[in-house]
């Protein structure tokens, strides 16, 4: 007789399933994003880092096999752009396998602020991913309070408590990525702070759109 576990005891899913990676990726060449640090999307997750508070803000966008923040706040404004793990994420980039991920990209580096903040993080590192698969908003409060979100590898490896992110879905209706702030606090984002992060995301999404008819 085999013993067969309750579905509750089934591992949880830590990174979801993006089915939607290689036609986002597509999306992203045809825009010109999502591989270089840009100054106007450094402003950008400044002002949000200013608007609701947060230590760190990024503008994500999301690819098969990492995550790029082609905008990035951090404490002292010291986004280093270009770190540790930038080659191995090019090789990513150009098929030679997430192993060189893992190797070295592994989040924030020196979240603390001594060695500044790598622009690239694995897939499964952090919460975006599940924003661009869910295709909504997400709000964690203290991370610890979800199993689901609690076990991920950036609340042991670089500190994370508290989360707030929102999709950028374009006009074609690829989620292109997010916009996001963390704090190594948890915090109390409340409603407030699920609107001014997804009017955050609009009115980015629109400077996007902008930008690809030649307005900007």
């Amino acid at each position: 007789m085999r013993y067969h576990p309750p579905a509750s005891a089934a591992p949880l899913l830590l990174t979801p399933v993006d089915s939607e990676a290689p036609a986002r990726m597509q999306r992203l060449r045809v825009l010109g994003l999502g591989e270089r640090p840009e100054p106007t999307l450094d402003a950008f997750a400044d002002r949000l880092a200013e608007v609701t508070g947060a230590p760190y803000a990024m503008v994500n966008f999301i690819d098969e096999n990492r995550q790029f923040f082609a905008g990035l706040h951090v404490p002292g404004g010291r986004h280093t752009g270009i770190g540790r793990g930038v080659a191995e994420a090019a090789a990513v980039t150009h098929g030679h396998g997430a192993h060189a991920v893992h190797r070295g990209v592994q989040g924030f580096h020196g979240v603390e602020g001594s060695h500044g903040v790598n622009r690239y993080m694995a897939r499964d590192h952090g919460y975006c991913p599940h924003v661009v698969v869910r295709r909504k908003a997400l709000v964690l409060e203290d991370v610890c309070d979800f199993p689901r979100f609690a076990g991920n590898p950036v609340v042991d490896e670089i500190g994370i408590r508290s989360y707030m992110g929102a999709p950028l879905i374009d006009r074609t209706g690829i989620a292109l990525g997010t916009v996001c702030v963390v704090d190594t606090e948890p915090r109390p984002w409340g409603r407030a702070g699920l609107e001014t992060i997804k009017s955050m995301a609009a009115e980015l999404t629109e400077r996007i759109q902008a930008r690809e008819d030649g307005g900007i």
